[in-house]
Protein backbone atom coordinates (compact mmCIF):
# COMPACT_ATOMS: atom_id res chain seq x y z
CA UNK A 1 0.00 0.00 0.00
CA UNK A 2 1.56 3.32 -1.01
CA UNK A 3 1.97 6.39 1.17
CA UNK A 4 -0.49 8.32 -1.03
CA UNK A 5 -3.00 5.53 -0.44
CA UNK A 6 -2.62 5.89 3.33
CA UNK A 7 -2.94 9.69 3.02
CA UNK A 8 -6.17 9.25 1.04
CA UNK A 9 -7.47 6.97 3.75
CA UNK A 10 -6.60 9.55 6.41
CA UNK A 11 -8.54 12.24 4.55
CA UNK A 12 -11.44 9.85 4.08
CA UNK A 13 -11.48 9.13 7.81
CA UNK A 14 -12.40 12.74 8.45
CA UNK A 15 -15.29 12.61 5.95
CA UNK A 16 -16.60 9.11 6.52
CA UNK A 17 -18.54 9.48 9.79
CA UNK A 18 -20.49 12.44 8.43
CA UNK A 19 -21.75 10.46 5.45
CA UNK A 20 -22.67 7.51 7.66
CA UNK A 21 -24.54 9.82 10.04
CA UNK A 22 -26.43 11.42 7.17
CA UNK A 23 -27.59 8.00 5.93
CA UNK A 24 -28.35 6.41 9.30
CA UNK A 25 -29.22 8.90 12.07
CA UNK A 26 -28.71 7.45 15.53
CA UNK A 27 -31.18 7.85 18.38
CA UNK A 28 -30.22 10.86 20.54
CA UNK A 29 -29.62 8.64 23.59
CA UNK A 30 -27.02 6.46 21.85
CA UNK A 31 -23.45 7.79 21.78
CA UNK A 32 -22.14 8.45 18.29
CA UNK A 33 -18.76 6.71 18.22
CA UNK A 34 -16.31 6.26 15.39
CA UNK A 35 -16.41 2.47 15.63
CA UNK A 36 -20.23 2.42 15.59
CA UNK A 37 -20.26 4.64 12.50
CA UNK A 38 -17.74 2.37 10.76
CA UNK A 39 -19.97 -0.60 11.45
CA UNK A 40 -23.16 1.12 10.24
CA UNK A 41 -21.44 2.52 7.16
CA UNK A 42 -19.94 -0.87 6.32
CA UNK A 43 -23.33 -2.57 6.66
CA UNK A 44 -25.00 -0.01 4.39
CA UNK A 45 -22.39 -0.12 1.64
CA UNK A 46 -22.37 -3.93 1.69
CA UNK A 47 -26.14 -3.86 1.25
CA UNK A 48 -25.91 -1.47 -1.72
CA UNK A 49 -23.10 -3.43 -3.37
CA UNK A 50 -24.77 -6.82 -2.91
CA UNK A 51 -28.10 -5.56 -4.21
CA UNK A 52 -26.42 -3.95 -7.22
CA UNK A 53 -24.57 -7.15 -8.05
CA UNK A 54 -27.78 -9.17 -7.71
CA UNK A 55 -29.86 -6.70 -9.71
CA UNK A 56 -27.72 -6.74 -12.86
CA UNK A 57 -28.91 -9.56 -15.14
CA UNK A 58 -26.34 -12.25 -15.91
CA UNK A 59 -26.33 -11.37 -19.62
CA UNK A 60 -25.00 -7.90 -18.69
CA UNK A 61 -22.20 -9.05 -16.39
CA UNK A 62 -19.78 -8.57 -19.31
CA UNK A 63 -21.19 -5.12 -20.12
CA UNK A 64 -18.78 -2.22 -20.13
CA UNK A 65 -19.78 1.23 -21.35
CA UNK A 66 -16.46 1.78 -23.16
CA UNK A 67 -13.72 -0.65 -24.21
CA UNK A 68 -11.20 0.89 -21.76
CA UNK A 69 -13.07 0.12 -18.55
CA UNK A 70 -13.91 -3.00 -16.57
CA UNK A 71 -17.03 -5.03 -17.27
CA UNK A 72 -19.68 -5.03 -14.54
CA UNK A 73 -18.87 -8.52 -13.23
CA UNK A 74 -15.21 -7.61 -12.92
CA UNK A 75 -16.17 -4.55 -10.83
CA UNK A 76 -17.96 -6.86 -8.40
CA UNK A 77 -15.00 -9.26 -8.30
CA UNK A 78 -12.58 -6.34 -7.86
CA UNK A 79 -14.62 -5.08 -4.91
CA UNK A 80 -14.72 -8.52 -3.30
CA UNK A 81 -11.00 -9.16 -3.70
CA UNK A 82 -10.18 -5.67 -2.39
CA UNK A 83 -12.30 -6.36 0.67
CA UNK A 84 -10.48 -9.64 1.31
CA UNK A 85 -7.16 -7.80 1.04
CA UNK A 86 -8.16 -4.98 3.40
CA UNK A 87 -9.74 -7.24 6.00
CA UNK A 88 -6.78 -9.61 5.96
CA UNK A 89 -4.75 -6.66 7.26
CA UNK A 90 -7.19 -6.30 10.17
CA UNK A 91 -6.90 -10.01 10.82
CA UNK A 92 -3.11 -9.95 10.53
CA UNK A 93 -2.87 -12.59 7.83
CA UNK A 94 -2.40 -12.80 4.06
CA UNK A 95 -5.57 -12.45 2.04
CA UNK A 96 -7.29 -15.83 1.71
CA UNK A 97 -7.91 -14.88 -1.95
CA UNK A 98 -4.44 -13.47 -2.66
CA UNK A 99 -4.00 -15.70 -5.70
CA UNK A 100 -7.39 -14.90 -7.27
CA UNK A 101 -7.60 -12.42 -10.14
CA UNK A 102 -10.52 -10.11 -10.79
CA UNK A 103 -10.14 -10.75 -14.53
CA UNK A 104 -10.90 -14.46 -14.08
CA UNK A 105 -14.11 -15.27 -15.99
CA UNK A 106 -16.92 -16.04 -13.51
CA UNK A 107 -20.63 -16.63 -13.79
CA UNK A 108 -22.95 -14.23 -12.01
CA UNK A 109 -23.55 -16.89 -9.33
CA UNK A 110 -19.80 -17.34 -8.77
CA UNK A 111 -19.24 -13.58 -8.65
CA UNK A 112 -22.08 -13.11 -6.14
CA UNK A 113 -20.65 -15.96 -4.03
CA UNK A 114 -17.21 -14.30 -4.08
CA UNK A 115 -18.70 -10.99 -2.97
CA UNK A 116 -20.76 -12.66 -0.22
CA UNK A 117 -17.67 -14.51 0.99
CA UNK A 118 -15.75 -11.22 1.22
CA UNK A 119 -18.57 -9.64 3.22
CA UNK A 120 -18.73 -12.69 5.49
CA UNK A 121 -14.95 -12.51 6.00
CA UNK A 122 -14.98 -8.78 6.80
CA UNK A 123 -18.14 -8.42 8.88
CA UNK A 124 -16.90 -9.99 12.14
CA UNK A 125 -13.62 -8.06 11.85
CA UNK A 126 -15.35 -4.71 11.32
CA UNK A 127 -17.98 -5.48 13.98
CA UNK A 128 -15.22 -6.21 16.51
CA UNK A 129 -13.74 -2.72 16.21
CA UNK A 130 -13.97 -0.57 19.32
CA UNK A 131 -13.00 2.98 20.14
CA UNK A 132 -9.67 1.75 21.48
CA UNK A 133 -8.93 -0.81 18.76
CA UNK A 134 -9.39 1.68 15.88
CA UNK A 135 -6.22 3.41 17.04
CA UNK A 136 -4.20 0.19 17.35
CA UNK A 137 -1.62 -0.28 14.66
CA UNK A 138 -1.74 -2.90 11.92
CA UNK A 139 1.15 -3.84 9.67
CA UNK A 140 0.92 -3.27 5.92
CA UNK A 141 4.14 -4.45 4.34
CA UNK A 142 6.77 -2.23 6.03
CA UNK A 143 4.31 0.38 7.32
CA UNK A 144 2.18 0.63 10.41
CA UNK A 145 -1.33 2.12 10.07
CA UNK A 146 -4.19 2.66 12.48
CA UNK A 147 -6.75 -0.15 12.23
CA UNK A 148 -9.49 2.46 11.84
CA UNK A 149 -8.12 3.27 8.39
CA UNK A 150 -9.10 -0.20 7.16
CA UNK A 151 -12.89 0.23 7.51
CA UNK A 152 -12.44 3.73 6.13
CA UNK A 153 -10.90 2.18 3.02
CA UNK A 154 -13.75 -0.34 2.84
CA UNK A 155 -16.28 2.51 2.93
CA UNK A 156 -14.50 4.84 0.52
CA UNK A 157 -13.70 2.13 -1.99
CA UNK A 158 -17.14 0.58 -1.57
CA UNK A 159 -18.83 3.91 -2.26
CA UNK A 160 -16.67 4.44 -5.32
CA UNK A 161 -17.53 0.98 -6.66
CA UNK A 162 -21.23 1.41 -5.84
CA UNK A 163 -21.27 4.73 -7.71
CA UNK A 164 -19.66 3.08 -10.72
CA UNK A 165 -22.04 0.11 -10.58
CA UNK A 166 -24.99 2.51 -10.34
CA UNK A 167 -23.98 4.08 -13.66
CA UNK A 168 -23.76 0.63 -15.30
CA UNK A 169 -27.21 -0.24 -13.92
CA UNK A 170 -28.66 3.05 -15.22
CA UNK A 171 -27.18 2.42 -18.65
CA UNK A 172 -29.11 -0.86 -18.68
CA UNK A 173 -32.34 0.88 -17.63
CA UNK A 174 -32.18 -0.31 -14.00
CA UNK A 175 -32.62 1.85 -10.92
CA UNK A 176 -29.77 1.52 -8.40
CA UNK A 177 -30.79 0.00 -5.03
CA UNK A 178 -30.26 3.08 -2.84
CA UNK A 179 -32.27 5.23 -5.26
CA UNK A 180 -34.99 2.59 -5.39
CA UNK A 181 -35.23 2.58 -1.57
CA UNK A 182 -35.43 6.39 -1.48
CA UNK A 183 -38.17 6.40 -4.11
CA UNK A 184 -40.18 3.86 -2.10
CA UNK A 185 -39.77 5.92 1.08
CA UNK A 186 -41.00 9.07 -0.68
CA UNK A 187 -44.10 7.22 -1.91
CA UNK A 188 -45.04 5.96 1.53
Amino acid sequence: MSTSYVRALTVALAVCPASAIAQQPMPPTEPMTMSAQFIKGFQRIQENLAESAAKMPEEHYNFKPTPEIKPFGQLVAHTALSQFQACAILKGEPSPKKDEKEETPRSKADTLALFKASTDYCTPLVNALTESSITEMAKIEKMQVAKGLIPTELLVHGMEMYGTMAVYLRLKGLVPPATERMQKMKKS
